[in-house]
């Protein structure tokens, strides 16, 4: 996440201003830079890495807890990873929402916005955000996104079922540990498939944790979740067409699918590692 971090700061930027000019990748991360300084694609870095640590911690912890539940030493199959990792990614974002809401906030705060409409805030950390999200907006702020979060457990729910099934498909007949540049690859493949097709509600995701969406634009305040979802869409594909949806798919590809290429080869070497610790065989790591 370090080591891409500033791709992520391009695709938050895109997806909250809708009147920055949607640009390459490295034409946005120069304008940032030259109008905010050269550690401002670095801003947030912290509270993200302590959200990340918790999501992935949550996630992994119940998709294997579960799968290891499931399948009591069977064969797993495409269907049983897709719902193990629905049920995962549900806790996941029941639990890790409140600190997704402090670090998007956190990240934008100071930046330069286009958008005249964006109020400034002014947080001091993360606890303190925590304290004023309460006080200013309620408890329920904190869990801003949660809807769209909760439809986005089909985004590591594709990624693993696609990343399974391709590990499979390449241990079929001769079990055997995997190359690192094979990791690598069928991460990539996994992660770009998922963030595209899933990538329109992550936007709406942004919008909604930043607190910021123009709640006058749909007919009530009283609307359900999926409404106001809808209603989000739809307004940003009428101002800007349906690639308005897609604003930031750049920065967001090369940022997710580079991350998670590294994050399954350091998992798959970490977890053999581990295995060989706990004196396991290879035939035991590769069964599960």
């Amino acid at each position: 996440m370090t080591v891409f971090f500033p791709l992520d700061t391009a695709r938050l930027r895109l997806q909250v201003d809708e009147n920055r000019k949607a640009k390459s990748t490295p034409a946005i991360l120069a304008e940032i830079v030259k109008e905010e300084g050269l550690l401002a694609p670095y801003r947030g870095w912290f509270p993200v890495i302590c959200s990340l640590c918790c999501s992935n911690f949550v996630y992994f912890y119940c998709f294997h807890s579960l799968k290891a539940s499931w399948l009591k030493g069977n064969q797993s199959a495409a269907s049983t990873d897709l719902i193990i990792g629905i049920a995962a990614g549900v806790v996941n974002v029941l639990v890790t929402t409140p600190l997704w809401v402090v670090n998007t906030r956190l990240k934008l705060q100071g930046s330069k916005f286009r958008n005249a409409d964006i109020r400034p805030t002014n947080y001091s950390g993360i606890l303190d955000a925590f304290v004023q999200i309460i006080r200013d907006e309620g408890v329920g702020a904190l869990w801003n996104g949660t809807f769209p979060s909760l439809l986005l457990v089909l985004n590591p729910a594709i990624q693993f079922m696609i990343y399974e099934g391709l590990k499979r498909q390449l241990r079929r007949g001769v079990p055997r540990e995997l190359s690192a540049a094979e990791v690598f690859i069928i991460g990539a493949v996994a992660k770009a498939v998922a963030t595209t097709v899933t990538y329109p509600l992550q936007t709406i995701q942004s919008i909604l944790r930043f607190g910021q969406f123009n709640e006058s634009t749909c007919e009530s305040k009283l609307l359900s979740s999926l409404r106001i979802i809808k209603c989000l869409l739809v307004n940003r594909a009428r101002k800007y067409g349906m690639l308005g949806l897609f604003k930031g798919l750049e920065a967001k590809l090369l940022q997710t699918v580079l991350t998670a290429a590294l994050m399954f080869l350091l998992y798959e070497k970490i977890s053999s590692c581990t295995f060989r610790v706990m004196g396991l065989s290879n035939n035991h790591y590769k069964k599960h």
